[in-house]
């Protein structure tokens, strides 16, 4: 995960093909709309998980949770005040919907990160952020290790929220609101294939309710070594 930076890596002929291929799937799926901007490619999926589904997550996500985190060193814990936990990708109750979300964009699974639980209570939130990684961090060389840049973020919303926890994506003017089962999925990269500065987005304060999603990151390399 990096911060907002002008400085945001090379053109890259893998993640520009990662964009184009995904951007197709999606594009000849009648259930995706995207969002009318210009700057990110920003697609919704209404309805992707059933309500028992997002319960069983939600159960998932209330008896695992802890206190989030960042990655980068200069990073304080205000930034990140969500909880959150990893879902096994091998059991049953949570393979098949983290398969799904790879053949929604049409990834091979092998580049998905574990999929990842987040509670917001009132007053939670996530501060402005990107998800690629910044290349300057410190702990650039373990993100190559374990399969280089992020190219694809998906997150589906577990939960109607009273009130507040959008999405916000503010250098490019949309804003989503949480709606039990649905998918977004947006490409972290420019068409060329370097970090796309303009999907910097913040999981905005819940001020009434609790906020549940699950979010699936995909990498340029393999996550699943073997």
């Amino acid at each position: 995960m990096g911060f907002f930076s002008k400085k945001t890596g090379a053109a890259s002929p893998v993640r520009r093909q990662f964009g184009e291929s995904v951007t197709r799937q999606l594009t000849a799926n009648s259930a995706i709309t995207r969002s009318n901007v210009d700057g990110a490619h920003i697609y919704r999926h209404p309805d992707f998980l059933d309500a028992a589904t997002c319960a069983k997550f939600v159960e998932m996500i209330d008896a695992n949770r802890r206190r989030s985190t960042v990655l980068a060193d200069d990073a304080v814990q205000a930034f990140r005040t969500s909880e959150s936990c990893d879902m096994d990708r091998w059991s049953p109750d949570v393979r098949p919907t983290d398969e799904a979300i790879a053949t929604l964009l049409g990834i091979d699974p092998v580049h998905g990160e574990t999929m990842q639980g987040q509670r917001y209570a009132v007053g939670q939130h996530f501060r402005a952020h990107n998800d690629y990684f910044n290349e300057a961090q410190p702990y650039w060389p373990k993100m190559i290790e374990s399969g280089g840049q992020r190219t694809w973020t998906a997150m589906i919303y577990l939960n109607d929220v009273e009130e507040g926890g959008a999405t916000w994506f503010p250098l490019v003017g949309v804003r989503i609101a949480p709606k039990r089962g649905l998918l977004i999925a947006w490409n972290n990269m420019r068409a060329d294939g370097s970090p796309n500065p303009d999907t910097l987005h913040e999981g905005m304060p819940v001020t009434a309710g609790t906020k549940y999603i699950i979010t699936k990151w995909f990498r340029e390399g393999n996550w699943i070594k073997g």
